[in-house]
C-alpha cells in the first residue's frame, strides 16, 4: 500500500494510485504558525494585524471583515499608504516556538509539512476596503491597485523567508477566493495584469526554497483562470465545485494541474446532512472524474466542516468508493 505522500504523488502525476487521495489526508496543517489573527468562533470579533475588523456573527458559518466607513481601512485607494500597516509580528523567533515542535512530530514519509495563508493577495484588497471598492479600484485606480498589489507581495515575499528559515514547509495552501459559484470576480485579463505576476513571483520563491507542492483555495468558478493556475505553479487546485465541468477540465489540463474538491460543501455540509445524500455526491463525482488528476474533497477546503461529523462520513464514503474503484 502507498503512502498518503506516494499515492498523491501517482494522482497528479498520472502514474498508479491504488486508491483515491482522500481529501486532506496528505497534509499536515501547522496553524500554530504566526499568521493573521482570526476570530475564533461565531459570536467574536478580533481586529487582525492590519487593522481590520473581523465579525462572525452567530447563525453564520464564519467570518467576514467589516466595511462600513467607520471600519474600512483604506478609506481612498488613491492614499492607500496612509492607512495601512505592515504587521511584524512574525519576525520574532519565540512566536515560532510552538511551530517547530509541531514540525518535530510530523512523519515525512506520510504528510507534507503544510502552511495555510490567508488573506490571498485579492482577499487581501477587499478586506481592507470591501468587495466593491476593490473591484472598482482595478477599473478606476489601476495604478493605485498595482502599488497595493507590491506592497502586499513584498511582505509574503518576507513572510516566506522567516517561514523557510524557521520551518521549512514542504507544502503552502494558499486562500483566495476569486469568483463567485458561477462566475468569476474579474476577467481573466484583469486577472493576468494585477494577479498573476505576484503569484508567480512568490510560488517561484517557495519552489526554490524547497517547498514542492502549491496548493490553491478558490472554492468558486475559476475554470477560465485554470491557465494561470498552471503559468502561476499552482500544483493543485482545491475547492473546485462542479459548476466548472471538472472533467472537462481533468481532460484538457490534467497532468499540468490536477483537481482537488467536487463534493460541494454547501450542499452535504448542513444541519439535517445525512450518510445518504453524502454518498450521493460522493458518488456521482468520484465516477465521473475518475482516478488520475482528481482528489476527492469537500469544496469548504481544509480538514474540517461547518456541521458535526461531515468531514468524516465524507472521508468514510471516500474510502468506501474506493474499495470499488481501485
Amino acid at each position: 500500500m502507498l503512502t498518503a505522500k506516494q499515492n498523491l504523488q501517482e494522482t497528479i502525476k498520472g502514474g498508479k494510485p491504488d486508491r483515491f487521495v482522500n481529501q486532506n489526508e496528505f497534509l499536515e496543517f501547522v496553524f500554530e504558525a504566526p499568521m493573521t489573527s482570526f476570530c475564533t468562533g461565531p459570536g467574536t470579533e478580533i481586529e487582525d494585524e492590519w487593522g481590520i475588523l473581523w465579525r462572525w456573527p452567530e447563525g453564520q458559518l464564519g467570518p467576514f471583515p467589516v466595511h462600513d466607513e467607520e471600519h474600512k481601512v483604506i478609506k481612498d485607494i488613491t492614499e492607500w499608504k496612509q492607512y495601512v500597516k505592515t504587521p511584524d509580528h512574525y519576525k520574532n523567533p519565540e512566536a515560532w516556538i510552538e511551530a517547530k515542535e509541531h514540525v518535530k512530530q510530523i512523519d515525512q514519509n506520510e504528510k507534507y509539512i503544510t502552511i495555510m495563508f490567508f488573506p490571498g493577495i485579492f482577499e487581501m484588497t477587499h478586506s481592507l476596503m470591501g468587495m466593491e471598492d476593490a473591484l472598482m479600484a482595478l477599473y478606476e485606480e489601476p495604478e493605485a491597485m498595482h502599488e497595493l498589489i507590491d506592497w502586499y507581495t513584498d511582505y509574503l515575499l518576507d513572510y516566506a523567508k522567516v517561514l523557510i528559515e524557521q520551518i521549512g514547509p514542504t507544502a503552502i495552501y494558499q486562500h483566495d477566493d476569486w469568483g463567485s459559484q458561477i462566475s468569476t470576480f474579474m476577467s481573466p485579463e484583469t486577472f493576468k495584469e494585477f494577479f498573476l505576476p505576484s503569484y508567480k513571483k512568490i510560488f517561484s520563491f517557495y519552489k526554490e526554497n524547497g517547498v514542492e507542492l502549491i496548493l490553491h483555495h478558490s472554492d468558486s468558478y475559476a475554470a477560465t483562470l485554470v491557465p494561470s493556475m498552471i503559468e502561476m505553479g499552482i500544483d493543485i487546485w482545491q475547492g473546485v465545485m462542479t459548476t466548472n465541468n471538472i472533467p472537462a477540465l481533468i481532460k484538457e489540463y490534467g497532468g499540468k494541474i490536477s483537481f482537488m474538491g467536487g463534493i460541494h460543501s454547501g450542499e452535504v455540509d448542513f444541519p439535517e446532512w445525512n450518510e445518504a445524500i453524502i454518498k450521493e455526491h460522493v458518488d456521482r463525482i468520484c465516477k465521473k472524474c475518475g482516478q488520475l488528476y482528481f482528489i476527492p474533497n469537500l469544496t469548504q477546503g481544509a480538514d474540517v466542516s461547518s456541521f458535526p461529523g461531515v468531514y468524516e462520513a465524507v472521508t468514510a464514503e471516500i474510502d468506501r468508493i474506493s474499495k470499488e474503484m481501485f
